[in-house]
């Protein structure tokens, strides 16, 4: 039997184009964050690979890669014109921006 292997959320973010595509994103986001759930935090605040563990934490740092990267364009190009891929990486970044 061969096991299928999952997606890695930034191999989706890389897919999205559409609105089912960014809510599949959305979609695998979340139940990303569900493992990690309850997790216990390390010495650096990390739960898992998630650097913010509350909405606050999560927004401020979305906000600050916003803020840093010109809303991701500086770092891709394409985010200028895939404004679904751009909120999608602005939701990543809410989990690993610090």
């Amino acid at each position: 039997m061969s096991k299928v292997r999952m997606k890695e959320l930034h191999e989706i973010i890389d897919e999205v184009k559409d609105e089912k595509s960014f809510l599949d994103f959305a979609k695998a986001l979340m139940k990303d964050r569900e493992v990690h759930e309850g997790a216990p935090v390390d010495e650096v605040g990390f739960a898992g690979d998630w650097a913010n563990n509350d909405i606050s934490g999560f927004l401020e740092s979305a906000i600050a890669w916003v803020e840093d990267s010109d809303f991701g364009v500086r770092q891709d190009a394409e985010l200028k014109s895939n404004k679904w891929k751009q909120f999608a990486v602005f939701l990543y970044c809410g989990k690993i921006y610090e």
